[in-house]
Order: C-alpha cells, then sequence, then structure tokens
C-alpha cells in the first residue's frame, strides 16, 4: 500500500485532484470525486456504490435529514464566527463553505438551490433574509443565552425608565389637576389673539423720574484785599518771619500750626540773621 501511494501515477492522481472538481461528478453516498463523465459511470456500475445506494434506498428520509442537518449546522458555524450579526451576500458565504474540499454538497440535503436554502432560513428564524437586485442577503440572529440575558437586561432597563417618566407625569398631571381645582377652573383658558379696534385711541405713555438735576453754577475765583495782605507783611517783618508767597487755593489744606518750642527756635535764628557781623574778641572785650 505504501509502495503504491509513492509510485508516479499515485501522486500524478492527487495532482490531478487537486482543488475543486465538478459538483455533477461526485457522489456523496460513497464520499467520492470523480474527474470526468467516464469516471463517474464506472464509479456508478462499481459494486461499492451499488451497496450504498441499497442502503440509501432503505432509508432514504434518514439520510436526506441527516446531511441536511450536518449542512445547515456547518454553514451556521461559518456564518457566526466569519460574519457574525452583520448584513452579508448569501453567495459569498455559500462560496466560502465550497472552498473547502470534503465539504458536504447542497445536492445531497432537502434544498435543491441556495435560494429555497435562504427562505429556509428565513422562515425558521435562523437569520433576517432579504432578497435585491444583487441576490439574497442574509443576517444571522444571535441567540446564543449571553446574548439573550444582555438583551433581557437592555429590555427591563428601558421598562424602568419608561415607568419612571410614567410617573412623573401622572404626578405632574394630578398636581394640575389639584390646582385647578383649587382655582375654581374646570378647564385651562385657551390663549387668544390679542387685537385693537380701529377706532380706539392711541396708547401714550408717560415716564417719570425721581432724579431731579442740579443747576450747573461755576466756580468764582476767590478775592484778595491788596491792603490786608501788605499788613501783614509788615507784621512778620516786624516779627522776623518770611511770609508766604504762596496763595491759598480753594480746598487746600490748612497749614500745620507751630507749637511753642518750634516758635523760639525761629525768633532765635531771626535775632541771629538780623546782627551785624561782629569779632569774638570784641565781644568778650565787651562782656567784661
Amino acid at each position: 500500500m505504501g509502495a503504491d501511494f509513492l509510485t508516479a501515477k499515485a501522486i500524478g492522481n492527487r495532482i490531478k485532484s487537486k482543488g475543486l472538481q465538478k459538483l455533477r461528478f461526485f457522489c456523496q453516498m460513497c464520499e467520492k470525486q470523480c474527474r470526468d463523465e467516464n469516471g463517474f459511470k464506472c464509479h456508478c456500475t462499481s459494486e461499492a456504490h451499488l451497496r450504498q445506494m441499497q442502503l440509501f434506498s432503505d432509508s432514504s428520509t434518514k439520510y436526506l435529514t441527516s446531511y441536511s442537518t450536518e449542512f445547515l449546522s456547518e454553514f451556521m458555524k461559518l456564518l457566526s464566527r466569519r460574519y457574525g450579526a452583520r448584513r452579508v451576500s448569501a453567495n459569498l458565504v455559500y462560496q466560502e463553505y465550497i472552498s473547502d474540499k470534503l465539504h458536504l454538497h447542497m445536492n445531497a440535503t432537502h434544498w435543491a438551490s441556495l435560494t429555497e436554502f435562504c427562505k429556509h432560513l428565513g422562515k425558521e428564524g435562523l437569520c433576517e433574509v432579504d432578497e435585491t437586485e444583487k441576490g439574497w442577503f442574509i443576517k444571522w440572529i444571535d441567540r446564543s443565552p449571553a446574548t439573550l440575558a444582555k438583551q433581557e437586561a437592555v429590555l427591563k432597563k428601558e421598562r424602568m425608565e419608561k415607568t419612571d417618566e410614567e410617573r412623573t407625569e401622572k404626578a405632574l398631571q394630578d398636581q394640575i389637576r389639584r390646582a385647578q381645582e383649587g382655582a375654581g377652573k374646570d378647564a385651562v383658558q385657551e390663549t387668544s389673539e390679542l387685537k385693537r379696534d380701529a377706532t380706539a385711541e392711541p396708547i401714550k405713555l408717560q415716564m417719570k423720574t425721581t432724579f431731579t438735576a442740579k443747576p450747573f453754577t461755576k466756580a468764582e475765583p476767590k478775592k484778595f484785599n491788596a491792603l490786608a495782605m501788605a499788613s501783614k507783611k509788615s507784621v512778620f517783618a516786624s516779627q522776623g518771619v518770611k511770609p508766604s508767597t504762596t496763595i491759598p487755593t480753594l480746598g487746600a489744606p490748612s497749614a500745620k500750626k507751630v507749637s511753642a518750642v518750634e516758635q523760639i527756635i525761629q525768633d532765635d535764628l531771626s535775632r541771629k540773621r538780623k546782627a551785624p557781623f561782629s569779632n569774638p574778641n570784641q565781644e568778650e572785650k565787651r562782656r567784661r
């Protein structure tokens, strides 16, 4: 057996059988792929194939149901794992499914075409199916326990929020009703448009203000008496105090009061300024 497997003929046959072959030359009962019509005809007349067909004729429904269940399971497994809950073309999923050489062929199932299989998926609620100009499109419906629990939690939260809103709305309506009953009104008055007759007098508005503006008065300069100023200068000269040359202005702060000690110091300084220059020796003689 090992020697036959490594022969040139066996290797050539394996090279020729690589990839997908024609579906009409495939026998699902024997799971054998023939390369041409002559090979498929020889296989159908073989003893092994006849035995398998005898088994199939005895319980055909059993085999068809088994193949259909296996095909549906493998197809849905590929759809859920590869595409998830996305909307995808059914032909694209089928082409990826049959890329495996050992896949189960559709002609061995209850469905004769991909269209019938898509309709079955929609009828059983396994997928969302819709037909377009580009063909059939399917979307897997996730019914796993984790997903169902998550959806139930979301629905429960939405119901709770809706219940809270209804409760708040009902409380508001009760408050409005009680307010209307307390005011003695059975219904809320409807708003009406403001209309004015053509014969009505014009509306006048009078605006009164409590603020009264004071009249503006120009500040007059202070008048000074020349004789009084001259008399003051003569008094300052007799006392030895230099008069101030600055003229007092309105609003200026009053001069600082001089203390008794400062007044004595100022008088002493003024006497020294008025005394003539004298020699210290002459002063001593005069004192003697």
